[in-house]
């Protein structure tokens, strides 16, 4: 299932370590997710959760991650997408946690704003952080959670997965070339 092999394959590139992150992708009107309170190296075809696009849970036994109303609402608001990609990677999750805008670079498509879109915090999994990201996502494809992490939506969850993979390098170059311009020597 794709959902379990790109689960492992964000873990391994560090995108979510420990029991965070989640993924998820649409087909017609079922949605596959990730389960809750578990590593996304752990999670195999068998752990992952079948949903109803108005939520019910159609797998017994699998409890779906805790971030399911966000990537429901996402569903509902953008016909065009069919993978969400939510990590907690280490760059681009300490911009968030500062505050601080990622810029936007070159590499996926046209620079048309200065910054990657950075929704306010509210707690993960509520129904409020559902519904600042249904409004942030509007019109993007990568949205920064303020002291949160990153969610990246696709037409496929391979696309996904590459959106989340460039602001993760996105923000470890601007780290880096901030150290540079503030230290100047190496």
């Amino acid at each position: 299932m794709k959902v379990a092999e790109t689960s492992q394959h964000i873990y391994k590139q560090g995108l979510s370590p420990g029991k965070s992150g989640n993924v998820s992708m649409k087909k017609d009107d079922l949605v596959a997710i990730t389960p809750t309170k578990t590593s996304l190296k752990d999670v195999g075809s068998e752990s992952v959760a079948l949903v109803g696009l108005d939520g019910k849970i159609l797998t017994e036994g699998v409890i779906p991650s805790s971030e399911l109303e966000l990537h429901l609402m996402i569903y509902q608001e953008r016909d065009d997408v069919e993978g969400i990609v939510h990590t907690h990677s280490p760059y681009a999750t300490g911009f968030a946690l500062a505050g601080k805008k990622i810029n936007r670079l070159e590499g996926l498509g046209a620079v048309n704003k200065s910054y990657l879109e950075m929704v306010d915090y509210a707690p993960p999994g509520s129904s409020k952080l559902a519904q600042l990201v249904k409004n942030g996502i509007k019109k993007e494809d990568i949205l920064i959670m303020k002291a949160h992490g990153v969610v990246s939506v696709g037409p496929s969850i391979h696309e996904a997965v590459l959106m989340a993979e460039w602001v993760e390098k996105t923000a470890k170059t601007l780290f880096v070339a901030q150290i540079l311009k503030n230290n100047g020597n190496i």
